[in-house]
C-alpha cells in the first residue's frame, strides 16, 4: 500500500492473520512506510471503534491488539507492509482481573486484560498509578508488553488495595503493593486516612 492510499480496516486484518501465525507477531521487527491514519479508536474502558462503531467481534480486537505498537506517544497497528494510526484515548488495554500467590515481599500478582493477554508484575511489568492534578483520582497501570499498558479496572483496583502494605520507598512512607520481588509504590503512607 502506498502513503497516498487510504489504509480499510478490512486490509490490516487480513495482513494481520497472514503475519501472525502462531504467538504474537514480531511488530517490533516490521519497519514499514507510515499509510496514513485509520478511523480507528480505544476508549477508555478498551472498547475499540472503527468508523464509529463498536467493534463487536472480540476475535476481530483480540488480533488488532496483537499488531499493535507504541511509537514515542502515538499508537499503531503494524504489518510487514502497512502502519497505521489509530487513536487510543488512555490505556489500550484494561486488566479485568489478576491471581495473587503468595504475600508480603514473596507476593506475585498475575493480570489479566480484556484481550486475553497475561501480565506477571515486577521488574519487567511494573505497576504505576497516575493521579488526576485536579481530582487526586489514581488511575493505576500495569505494564502488558512492549510499552503497551494496561488501566487496572476499579474492582481489580480495589482488591489490590487490600493486599497492599506500607513501606520505606526513596526515603518516605509509602502504601504500595509487592510483586515479583519489587515495590510499587501507590500513594504516601501520610496521604491515607
Amino acid at each position: 500500500m502506498t502513503p497516498s492510499a487510504t489504509p480499510s480496516a478490512e486490509g490490516i486484518a487480513e495482513a494481520a492473520r497472514k503475519a501472525s501465525g502462531k504467538g504474537k507477531p514480531p511488530v517490533h521487527d516490521w519497519n514499514p512506510d507510515f499509510c496514513g491514519d485509520l478511523d480507528m479508536r480505544i476508549a477508555r474502558d478498551g472498547t475499540w471503534f472503527y468508523l464509529g462503531t463498536p467493534i463487536g467481534r472480540p476475535g476481530l480486537v483480540k488480533l488488532f491488539s496483537s499488531i499493535l505498537r507504541k511509537d514515542g506517544d502515538d499508537y499503531f497497528l503494524v504489518t510487514p507492509v502497512e502502519k497505521v494510526g489509530i487513536q487510543v484515548e488512555d490505556a489500550p488495554f484494561v486488566a479485568q482481573d489478576f491471581q495473587a500467590e503468595g504475600e508480603g515481599r514473596d507476593q506475585q500478582l498475575t493480570f489479566v486484560t480484556h484481550v486475553g493477554d497475561y501480565a506477571a508484575a515486577g521488574p519487567d511489568h511494573p505497576i504505576r498509578v497516575a493521579r488526576d492534578p485536579e481530582t487526586g483520582e489514581p488511575s493505576p497501570y500495569v505494564l502488558v508488553r512492549d510499552r503497551l499498558e494496561a488501566l487496572i479496572d476499579r474492582k481489580s483496583f480495589y482488591r489490590l488495595v487490600e493486599l497492599g502494605a506500607h513501606e520505606e520507598h526513596e526515603g518516605a512512607s509509602w502504601f504500595g503493593l509487592w510483586s515479583g520481588g519489587e515495590f510499587f509504590p501507590i500513594i504516601p503512607s501520610d496521604e491515607l486516612p
